[in-house]
């Protein structure tokens, strides 16, 4: 069903886009910065993002084909990889799969223009987010429901925007106790996630039933 595939999409994509995150992020990288900077700023980082992810998502199965990738590998694959995100989420860990490392961190803080790095990649299209994308299209059966990952992909990246827009009004508001409970919770959500594609993709290779023989 459509809707469902837009609601798991929505649920992954959230996670591993870090809508929650970036907000601290952001703030921090942008404080010497005046509003009009930080609105330029995030309007071309998500627009940047967009094309990135957008692009993956149309271009997924032709990747996975031009490295001889299989479906269910890339769903299994990807599961593994969303689930190690996500427990880097329930225990407030950051990895480089959501966000950026420290190293990444200190190069941005000397950095005039932050939309490109570290906004648009690896903060919104980062290695989680990408491999998401493509495991989310690749997975659809129907058009509506390609369409609707695609859907999902401009709702998450325009609440994103909006979320850089008040990143520094939400910063104050929610403080570290208050992201790392919404963290933890989209956590768990996407820990459920990434089991199920591990499910789908072992039982769409056909290996239990090769067992089972």
């Amino acid at each position: 069903m459509p809707t469902t595939t837009f609601f798991v999409a929505f649920a992954t994509l959230f996670a591993t886009v870090g809508v929650a995150d970036i907000a601290f992020i952001f703030a921090a990288l942008t404080k010497h910065n005046t509003a009009k900077q930080r609105f330029a700023f995030a309007t071309r980082g998500v627009i940047i993002a967009g094309i990135i992810l957008l692009l993956f998502g149309v271009l997924g199965t032709p990747i996975l084909d031009l490295f001889g990738i299989t479906i269910p590998a890339l769903r299994t694959a990807g599961g593994l990889l969303l689930f190690l995100i996500a427990i880097d989420m329930v225990f407030a860990r950051h990895s480089g799969g959501t966000g950026t490392t420290d190293e990444e961190e200190v190069e941005a803080r000397q950095r005039d223009d932050i939309a490109v790095f570290p906004l648009a990649m690896p903060l919104l299209a980062g290695p989680g987010a990408i491999s998401a994308v493509i495991l989310l299209t690749t997975g659809t059966t129907t058009d509506l429901e390609f369409w609707a990952v695609l859907l999902a992909i401009v709702v998450i990246l325009f609440l994103a925007w909006l979320t850089l827009l008040v990143a520094i009004p939400i910063q104050r508001l929610l403080g570290v106790t208050g992201l790392a409970v919404v963290s933890r919770v989209v956590g768990i959500l996407l820990a459920a996630l990434a089991v199920q594609f591990v499910f789908d993709g072992i039982k769409s290779s056909g290996l239990l039933s090769g067992v089972a023989a």
